[in-house]
């Protein structure tokens, strides 16, 4: 069935739909990981976009059993609008898959695009930004109004606290901001007891050793009670450490008094270069966000701990005397390197520590 994608700015890439038979809109990203795509189609930061895999093959290994909690995946969902590849394989190969990237997206409602010059669309996000878009059945298909929806996170973090691995130790309270299932197993690894807590959860008085903010998607300027309650505990004095990943990162730094801002398109790949300013480490690291720390708005007892190689965006953040700092990447990885494990490991130091 032949489908087009419809851009903000007037532009028109036609192909071939796979996938779910329906239209759908979106902020169009790209992203360059290689692969991983099974990971990255269900992590909730790429809620409400529709995302472009610059790799010029899709779908040749598979997908494997989707069952509620496994650890191939991200969610208990795809959290993608839509997708478009180069090329999709229908055949596949690998011992753990059982079904086509194709019969997966179908299985989930999610409409996808084979047989787009995902190189030259690429090339034109780049020089123009990340934009709105349509993946529709004709090019004759009326664009319409499209409107961001300021709050995504409501739709992916969890509605009520779950404890998770409760004879654990020490006790990590994560805000689920759409949280990725990598951080929380990374944690329970560790032997951690991990209470997962609505985004919007007061962080006055918990019951915890320590506080983990997690990624997600959409504008961090948007979510003002987090932000309002997380400046609270922070104006509080608090010595329990703190931490983010990702969207968290942006939370701490508007949270402090900083200022975040949009990214003309973004971090979406598997192969960020990102230097430590003390000691000058440099790592490869994945990353998924279109929003950033303006790094010139960080008050007083704050700084920048990590920047990018490529653009010198802030990749980390820290409060000069308490136990409170973020990174931008995913220390995580899935997918991409596992290089930043240790941020677990130093997060959990301090967590004892401070115990």
């Amino acid at each position: 069935m032949s489908a087009c994608l419809h851009l903000a700015d007037g532009s028109l890439y036609s192909g071939s739909m796979f996938g779910a038979s329906s239209e759908v809109s979106g902020e169009v990203v790209f992203s360059t990981g290689m692969v991983g795509y099974p990971e990255s189609l269900t992590d909730p930061s790429y809620r409400g976009q529709i995302l472009v895999l610059t790799w010029p093959l899709a779908g040749s290994y598979g997908v494997p059993s989707f069952k509620k909690g496994s650890t191939d995946f991200e969610s208990d969902r795809i959290q993608v609008s839509g997708l478009i590849v180069t090329s999709h394989m229908a055949e596949f190969s690998h011992h753990n898959a059982e079904r086509s990237l194709g019969d997966w997206l179908k299985a989930q409602g999610v409409p996808a695009m084979e047989g787009v010059d995902t190189r030259e669309l690429t090339r034109r996000l780049r020089e123009s930004g990340t934009m709105p878009g349509r993946i529709a059945f004709s090019p004759d298909s009326e664009f319409g109004e499209f409107t961001v929806k300021k709050n995504l996170v409501e739709a992916v973090s969890t509605s009520s606290p779950e404890l998770i691995n409760p004879p654990g130790s020490p006790r990590v309270a994560l805000l689920d901001c759409g949280c990725k299932r990598s951080i929380i197993a990374e944690l329970v690894k560790r032997g951690c007891s991990v209470l997962v807590l609505p985004y919007q959860n007061n962080l006055d008085d918990l019951e915890a050793d320590g506080l983990l903010l997690s990624n997600g998607p959409g504008d961090p300027a948007s979510l003002v009670s987090t932000i309002s309650n997380l400046r609270s505990l922070f104006q509080s004095g608090t010595t329990m450490p703190v931490r983010g990943i990702c969207l968290g990162c942006q939370l701490m730094a508007l949270a402090a008094g900083g200022s975040t801002e949009k990214l003309p398109y973004g971090h979406r790949s598997q192969n960020q270069p990102v230097q430590y300013i003390w000691g000058g480490a440099c790592r490869i690291t994945s990353q998924n966000h279109g929003y950033a720390v303006v790094e010139d708005s960080l008050p007083e007892w704050w700084r920048v701990s990590i920047s990018n190689l490529n653009d010198g965006t802030v990749e980390g953040i820290e409060h000069t005397t308490m136990p409170w700092s973020a990174v931008q990447y995913h220390p995580e990885g899935a997918p991409g390197p596992l290089d930043s494990l240790d941020f677990f490991d130093d997060f959990l130091g301090e967590v004892v520590n401070h115990g």
